[in-house]
């Protein structure tokens, strides 16, 4: 394995916000070294560059940190994109749809999958709220095979894992929701190279080990 000085990623593989830096990662081809965490034990190195203690967190060989996951997708695919991920970027369009996904749909999501945690409403009303959001993915979707047109983009996949996850809460009820082109387009991408490649379980980092790369084949 060459000593090259590669990226670190410091990730937890079902953090929707890790998955979508993974995502961008492997459709701009990078390679980086992983870093697997434990929530519950997240390793000082991490915390050093990064006290806020979330991941994605990206260090770059010349010191230069990335904490926000929107950020690596960005230095990603600006790397290289060869699916044209970024094409037609900068949009408000769909830096305006990202932020719902990051803000309101995801307050909702959080309550619904962790209920119990929300006493205040039922779990069927947390979900009613997020489908506001669903709604309107299914609307986009009805006219176009992605969310911003006929070619994947980036919001696909930075939306991709937090769809994933509410529909996860309670499966059974989101295969018969009344959204056939949502479901559809959740149903190609967890499907395809791209994410089977970045959901491949790797055991947590320990100092001292032999690097680990996110995809040996890059």
């Amino acid at each position: 394995m060459s000593d090259t000085a590669l990226p670190i990623l410091y990730s937890f593989r079902r953090c929707p916000y890790a998955m979508r830096a993974r995502l961008a990662i492997a459709y701009a081809h990078q390679q980086v070294e992983l870093r697997e965490i434990i929530l519950k034990n997240k390793p000082a190195q991490m915390l050093a560059i990064s006290p806020k203690g979330t991941v994605p967190v990206v260090q770059l060989p010349d010191g230069t940190v990335l904490e926000e996951s929107r950020d690596v997708m960005l230095w990603a695919l600006h790397l290289n994109d060869p699916d044209g991920l970024l094409e037609g970027e900068p949009s408000e369009a769909t830096a305006a749809l990202l932020d719902e996904n990051d803000g309101e749909f995801k307050h909702w999501l959080d309550r619904y999958k962790y209920a119990d945690r929300y006493p205040e409403r039922s779990a069927q009303d947390y979900r009613s709220q997020g489908c506001e959001f669903l709604k309107k993915l299914e609307k986009r979707l009805e006219h176009s095979a992605f969310l911003c047109g006929e070619q994947i983009r980036i919001a696909d996949i930075a939306i991709l894992p937090f769809v994933r996850q509410f529909a996860m809460v309670d499966k059974n009820w989101f295969d018969g929701a009344p959204y056939p082109a949502l479901q559809a387009w959740l149903s190609e991408l967890i499907a395809g190279e791209m994410f089977t490649k970045m959901m491949i379980k790797h055991a947590p980092w320990q100092q001292g080990q032999a690097r680990v790369l996110l995809f040996e084949e890059y």
